[in-house]
């Protein structure tokens, strides 16, 4: 039993330090590199930094663990939060939660913890009607989520975009340099499937010979697959670090990262492993 939990922990750091080293930040480069807005960065940084719980998820699910699952996607998202106000903390950026944009994303965040702590509650994880369910929440959400956006950040938006010209020639890259950055994604995809698949016989080992309770598998597997969260919420906020307004521009970032991740984990990722699920058994 002691070497299948040393293999649950080695394969799952690898799959975190995969995701960090190399997705996240190959994304983020490639991301900068193409003059991106901070919200589109942190965008592409939230479905980054929900690759572990993609992997994880859909492995639980295959091996006929649903419960680890559920499980994951709570934890993962009640521990996002947590480190996303402790980022803010950290970074002295209360003053950025007074925009109403933050504000509005913050409760669509919170809104994402409830909603599977509900479905464990009234024992619905398993039912093809609410994955149907989730992924119609998803665009919702998006949607919200954009209108939000156009209607609070337009001045934000305006003022990025002058920063933007006037550091325009200072921050050009080489575009051969986005080439590299998609072959380390590729690379890193290939390394997470394989690492992936054998974390999903470690887990099956853990529940059914072992006997460990599947939410407390899935709540291992929470606290470890949000370490990428972590890290992109204090570098996103270390990123723009010169003066007031760049500071907000790290809030932006930060937060869409949170809403982006929280997001897919429920509404994409859960309903995935509900239907795989259904499917296998």
């Amino acid at each position: 039993m002691v070497i299948e939990i040393v293999k649950f922990l080695i394969y799952s750091l690898l799959i975190v330090i995969i995701a960090k080293l190399i997705l996240v930040k190959s994304l983020r480069k490639l991301a900068e590199n193409l003059n991106l807005k901070p919200r589109i960065v942190g965008n592409i940084a939230g479905v980054a930094t929900s690759i572990p719980e993609f992997l994880t998820v859909t492995i639980s699910s295959f091996n006929g663990l649903v419960g680890t699952s559920i499980y994951n996607i709570i934890s993962s998202n009640i521990i996002n939060f947590i480190q996303y106000v402790l980022s803010i903390i950290f970074n002295k950026n209360y003053k950025e939660l007074k925009n109403k944009a933050i504000i509005l994303q913050i409760i669509l965040v919170i809104i994402t913890i409830i909603i599977p702590i509900g479905l464990v509650q009234l024992e619905i994880t398993s039912n093809i009607f609410i994955a149907v369910i989730l992924i119609i929440m998803y665009f919702i959400f998006l949607l919200i989520s954009s209108k939000v956006h156009k209607k609070y950040l337009k001045m934000e938006d305006y003022e990025l975009q002058q920063q933007e010209e006037h550091e325009e020639a200072e921050e050009r890259k080489n575009n051969k340099k986005n080439y590299v950055y998609i072959l380390y994604l590729l690379m890193s995809g290939i390394l997470l499937y394989f690492i992936g698949d054998k974390l999903g016989v470690v887990l099956e080992n853990l529940s059914s010979i072992f006997g460990i309770a599947e939410y407390i598998l899935g709540i291992l597997l929470g606290f470890i697959t949000s370490i990428p969260e972590l890290v992109t919420f204090f570098e996103a906020q270390k990123h723009y670090k010169n003066s007031e307004h760049d500071n907000f521009l790290g809030v932006v970032e930060t937060t869409n990262n949170l809403l982006t991740s929280n997001m897919l984990n429920l509404f994409i990722i859960q309903a995935i492993g509900i239907l795989i699920f259904i499917i296998i058994n």
